[in-house]
């Protein structure tokens, strides 16, 4: 209960932050998303455009772990998920308020399971991000940046927005490894620690997610009973 109160919290203060206490929106927003999102990039600050993109890399870190996750949830996984490549925090934060807990994976994973499963599927994210993060901290115009950021309410909420992001990972970390059979505090607070990169690693190194019977789980409880 303190978990969800906690997590529901969270967001109705990123909610009350990023439509009031947020910076003013600037004129030409709507146009710098457009561009942003068709790649027309020319007078964007190199940042700016990393930053974008990386919000972009986020929804799928955490996809390769949600959609997995939601198999034993009451609430729709996907649907967070798939949100969240719109609106990042704002939508998985409900469902880490509703979510519970969930170390335990039933079934078989489906084509797209198998794609979010696969250790070629994080090495293609970081792959992606390690070109970004370079793209951004080698062109990008720090002071511009900051300007921004105090001014402006989209650079601001999607900055925070990637923070957050990188924070809450382990609220799904540990049930992910979990489910694996992985049960190490060593690795998993070293991959908690490393703000995106340790998401990236855990994807490239995670053991696959072995298929288990529906059968097979009710032999295990009834075994223990």
């Amino acid at each position: 209960m303190l978990r969800k109160i906690a997590f529901s919290l969270l967001w109705l203060g990123f909610v009350v932050y990023g439509f009031f206490l947020a910076p003013p929106e600037q004129p030409g927003t709507f146009e710098l998303i457009k561009n942003l999102s068709i790649g027309q990039w020319q007078g964007v600050n190199p940042l700016v455009i990393a930053l974008f993109n990386l919000m972009g890399i986020w929804p799928l870190i955490y996809s390769a772990v949600v959609f997995i996750d939601g198999r034993g949830q009451k609430i729709p996984a996907w649907l967070f998920a798939t949100v969240s490549f719109g609106v990042g925090a704002f939508a998985l934060l409900p469902y880490l308020a509703f979510r519970e807990p969930n170390n335990k994976f039933v079934g078989k994973k489906n084509t797209l399971l198998k794609l979010l499963d696969s250790r070629v599927t994080g090495v293609v994210l970081m792959v992606a991000t390690v070109i970004l993060a370079i793209y951004g901290l080698r062109g990008g115009d720090w002071s511009n940046f900051v300007q921004q950021w105090q001014t402006n309410r989209f650079i601001n909420v999607m900055s925070l927005d990637f923070c957050l992001l990188c924070l809450l990972f382990p609220a799904v970390l540990g049930d992910d490894m979990a489910r694996r059979d992985w049960k190490n505090p060593q690795i998993f607070w070293l991959i908690a620690l490393i703000p995106l990169l340790g998401p990236l690693i855990y994807l490239c190194v995670r053991p696959p997610l072995p298929d288990v019977g529906v059968e097979a789980i009710r032999s295990q409880q009834t075994a223990a009973n």
